[in-house]
């Protein structure tokens, strides 16, 4: 079988300009169908190249591959494309996720579009957890971005999810398709972007009132940070629909191409894990903790990675709240433990009780004073823990909100969009998030 594989050479493009891709294949012709990601693919257009073969590269270089350029019609509608490489002709729809002959490519709006809702896709978390060339950000403190991998067609580092087998976490299939999926299906319209399009500076002073990001969002640079924060503090508003959000700090090359991330201590040991040290340059909550604008932080959640985990879902600490609403869901009711909905990694803020037994911040974290902890689940001893400063609060996954300018809601955990589509109660808190913020 003649092999073929690809990469963009940035993560997105906009509606009307060119994308180059790099795609090496000993084939003498190949073809790239286009689909975009919604309730179903849909294919959107295709290209015929005369192919070319070349050798693989390392993680840390960008790999060079032979370039073609595609030329985006302007009438695309903003979203997630998959570009399927191959060397035959083929019947049907292919499977969209796939460990090579993928590539990802978002689509940015031509023009500002009339949509309130801004999905942010997390390049940055794709590649640090990408093996192609033989490193990741787990091997090494610094990744190309021009290689295959990175969403889709590439290959991943990480333990497979119990809960859903299919395609690995850290993959554009795992999260982000489901809850897109589920988005079209409710006829939620957004636009979309990638981290390194908020690192530039760029939409989101487009009009929107609504930013979401959804499942594992780990990697942000500072500027994506800088401007996401000026969003909130200009009123516009943040749906996290994940966790372990922003937890690690990653530096972008000036060119826009590569990563890097220091994770260890200066001077550790060979072994040592960077989530239960001190001193991790590249740790945001020893030096701006992201509670600060999140409201919450992974150093007091933690993490399930290998195998089934003990069924744990949010208690209820406000019925009467607007997130509620439609669900049935009341004070002490759980939402979520049949299914596990708390893992594989969840956030959470310091909390303490108040007269009426009530969780509230302390702040101690910087979560702000105002943070309204809607469900709360204390986490098992058997969990991961990561490092964090002397404090009282138990290790607890906390839902909540809490608005400044704007308003910034958490669902705390990974495994928010696996559940979107079998529970109903999820679903309604999702749409009343969605509905109310946009």
């Amino acid at each position: 079988m003649t092999s073929i594989n690809g990469y963009a050479a940035r993560p997105s493009v906009r509606a009307g300009e060119v994308i180059q891709l790099h795609i090496a294949t000993s084939a003498p012709r190949f073809r790239v169908d286009f689909y975009r990601w919604g309730t179903t693919p849909q294919h959107a257009g295709h290209a015929l190249w005369p192919g070319r073969a070349t050798d693989p590269g390392t993680f840390d270089r960008d790999w060079q591959w032979p370039a073609y350029d595609f030329a985006v019609p302007p009438d695309w509608m903003s979203g997630v494309y998959i570009a399927v490489l191959s060397t035959e002709s083929n019947s049907g729809t292919p499977t969209m996720d796939s460990r090579e002959a993928r590539i990802l490519l978002v689509v940015t709006p031509a023009t500002p579009s009339d949509r309130k809702v801004l999905y942010k896709i997390p390049t940055f978390t794709y590649q640090a957890y990408n093996t192609a060339g033989g490193g990741s950000l787990y091997s090494a403190s610094k990744v190309t971005l021009r290689r295959p991998g990175g969403g889709v067609g590439g290959p991943v580092k990480g333990l497979p999810d119990p809960y859903d087998s299919v395609s690995p976490r850290q993959t554009f299939a795992h999260w982000d398709a489901p809850f897109i999926a589920w988005m079209g299906e409710n006829g939620i319209e957004s636009d979309f972007c990638t981290d390194l399009d908020l690192h530039e500076g760029r939409y989101l002073d487009g009009g929107y009132r609504l930013l979401v990001s959804a499942g594992h969002d780990e990697y942000w640079s500072a500027d994506a940070r800088r401007h996401i924060a000026a969003f909130r503090d200009a009123g516009g508003n943040i749906a996290n629909f994940g966790a372990n959000t922003c937890w690690w700090r990653v530096h972008v090359a000036p060119d826009g191409t590569g990563l890097s991330c220091a994770k260890f201590p200066p001077g550790s040991a060979a072994g040592t894990d960077p989530d239960s040290s001190y001193g991790c340059p590249d740790h945001w909550w020893e030096s701006e903790p992201e509670n600060t604008l999140l409201g919450v932080s992974y150093r007091n959640g933690g993490g399930h990675w290998d195998g089934p985990r003990a069924p744990l879902g949010f208690t209820v600490t406000d019925g009467n709240h607007w997130i509620f609403s439609g669900t049935g869901l009341k004070t002490g009711d759980v939402l979520g433990r049949e299914a596990a909905l708390i893992g594989y990694e969840c956030d959470g803020a310091a909390y303490e009780l108040d007269t009426t037994g009530r969780p509230r911040p302390t702040g101690q974290d910087g979560t702000p004073k105002d943070f309204q902890i809607l469900g709360l689940a204390q986490l098992p001893s058997d969990w991961n823990f990561a490092a964090r400063e002397p404090m009282a609060s138990p290790r607890a996954a906390t839902l909540g909100l809490y608005s400044a300018a704007g308003t910034v809601f958490t669902a705390a955990t990974t495994d928010w969009a696996r559940l979107l589509a079998t529970d109903p109660q999820v679903a309604a808190i999702t749409r009343n998030v969605i509905t109310r913020l946009s």
